[in-house]
């Protein structure tokens, strides 16, 4: 139920339900509080820890999925690529740790790290470090010699000095309503883009393209299926006939979209994001295979039938921002 009010209520945020409106004066108490927060960091009054190391926050400033961790993988080799040595920390949010650093790898159980870091893990080989306090791992992440962090959505955790600034925005979406919460989807003011360094928007933007912005695509790359994590081309299906598409991410339409453009027939199955997933949501009794995201991947591995499929996705940005990202690098080393 929880899961069902909190997708009806981003629903209504993206498409400006005039009802929110009640919910303005919690809104006004919200950028306050914010405004307040912000202030203490730039004063001094809370501190702010430097890495030593150059730092690259990827995030976001809306609810709902915008296609950032896809970004922090590509991110994640581009860099290692270029010679750098990456790390990348997160909060691990649905991971029930209870000692942190936690590194992260293929193996660690989600249930303890949270599904996007294992998935960070498995698509970079990286090293990757789950710590609510961010720069406490950031500083395990150093000390195993890394000499330039990645922080998978950390746009809000001023604690945390960065050198870059990183927004990635769903173009279809955009900024919804405006608003902050509870009254929109916005964590932050919109005069927030001004500050960072750039905005990475997710397909073709339905609102004017913001200064320092770029696009980036998801593109289908192959399937892997869930039973033993062999590897097949997008093209011939490596299974037939209609499927049950799942997906518990932040924004489920696009991933059903997805499947729509391969001419894939889906009858989809959206839940809440980072949803705990039981045998139950993958118990269909018609015999159709099963398709669903990576992310989700990492929670169902065992709990799926035989015939499931992982769509394996990567984000393509502009040429013109690898071109930027590299020149901002190199002025960093």
């Amino acid at each position: 139920m929880k899961g069902r009010v909190a997708e009806r209520w981003l629903e209504a945020a993206y498409g400006g339900a005039a009802w929110l409106r009640l919910l303005r004066p919690l809104e006004t108490l919200y950028r306050l509080v914010v405004a307040r927060r912000v202030a203490a960091y730039r004063s001094g009054r809370r501190r702010t820890w430097r890495a030593g190391v150059p730092v690259i926050v990827v995030g976001n400033l809306t609810l709902g999925g915008t296609g950032k961790s896809p970004m922090v993988a590509w991110l994640g080799r581009h860099l290692a690529e270029r010679g750098w040595r990456p790390g990348i920390v997160s909060r691990g949010y649905g991971g029930s740790a209870t000692d942190y650093p936690l590194r992260v790898t293929e193996t660690t159980p989600v249930d303890r790290c949270g599904d996007e870091p294992r998935m960070l893990a498995r698509q970079t080989g990286l090293p990757v470090v789950v710590d609510p306090d961010r720069p406490r791992g950031g500083k395990a992440l150093v000390e195993a010699g890394c000499d330039i962090l990645i922080s998978d959505d950390g746009l809000q955790h001023l604690a945390l000095g960065r050198d870059l600034e990183l927004v990635i925005v769903d173009g279809r979406r955009g900024f919804g309503n405006g608003r902050c919460l509870p009254a929109g989807p916005l964590r932050e003011p919109l005069g927030r883009l001004e500050e960072v360094d750039a905005v990475l928007v997710n397909g073709a933007p339905s609102f004017a393209m913001p200064e320092r912005g770029w696009t980036f695509r998801l593109a289908p790359m192959q399937w892997r299926a869930l039973r033993d994590d062999s590897r097949f081309p997008l093209l011939p299906l490596p299974f037939s006939g209609p499927v049950h598409a799942v997906a518990g991410i932040g924004n489920p339409g696009r991933f059903f979209a997805t499947l729509a453009e391969m001419g894939i027939e889906a009858r989809p199955h959206g839940m809440a994001d980072h949803h705990a997933f039981t045998e139950r949501d993958l118990a269909f009794d018609d015999g159709l295979p099963v398709v669903m995201t990576a992310k989700d991947a990492e929670k169902c591995q065992f709990l799926a039938p035989a015939d499931s499929w992982v769509l394996e996705v990567e984000a393509q940005p502009d040429a013109g921002f690898a071109a930027w990202l590299d020149a901002r690098l190199e002025a960093l080393r």
